[in-house]
């Protein structure tokens, strides 16, 4: 309980630590800074990753959905369960994209060139941009409801800090099925 308590007083640094952390793994394995020979290859799982996190996004979109309609209607512990699972598709997404990023890098587009310039390019680089900027959101959301009782919730910024977390990720899972189909269906 202690722990917890401690934890209430320090939103804001954890924060910015699990941030920064979370941040520079992401960074680090899309990047390819971590040393790829260090992480075991398995094929089978390498080949179904971009499907799978296709999936996974989905199932995102729609335990976010589901989870800002039950805070507004005041259903709170089905909200806290939504959110949670959604932050486990989250983690569950991004595990598996960087160790399929650590260890064969960046899928190449393959479609036309002015596809790439003026359709594939600027989604990229939005999705990118949201989901790096939605992650301190997510983890401020998830401490500042993780460390208080619900009536203390509401005398914190979880509300504005969930509202924009919520639409951050809705758009970058959104945009990252776009990426997808471009990537693996369209070409």
């Amino acid at each position: 309980m202690e722990s917890r308590s401690w934890a209430k007083g320090h939103v804001w640094e954890l924060t910015a630590v699990l941030s920064a952390v979370s941040l520079a793994l992401i960074f680090g394995a899309a990047l390819q800074v971590l040393p790829a020979e260090a992480i075991p290859e398995w094929e089978p799982l390498l080949d179904v990753i971009p499907h799978l996190n296709a999936a996974i996004s989905l199932g995102a979109i729609g335990t976010i959905l589901a989870g800002v309609r039950a805070i507004r209607a005041g259903n709170v512990e089905r909200h806290r369960a939504l959110m949670l699972a959604s932050f486990g598709l989250f983690a569950a997404f991004l595990i598996l994209y960087l160790y399929r990023v650590a260890v064969l890098g960046p899928n190449p587009f393959e479609g036309p060139e002015q596809v790439r310039l003026f359709v594939y390019v600027p989604i990229l680089v939005v999705h990118i941009a949201l989901a790096v900027l939605c992650v301190p959101f997510v983890f401020y959301a998830l401490l500042s409801a993780g460390t208080r009782s619900v009536p203390e919730i509401y005398e914190s910024n979880h509300r504005q800090a969930g509202r924009i977390a919520a639409a951050l990720w809705l758009v970058s899972f959104s945009m990252g099925l776009v990426i997808y189909a471009l990537l693996y269906h369209v070409y």
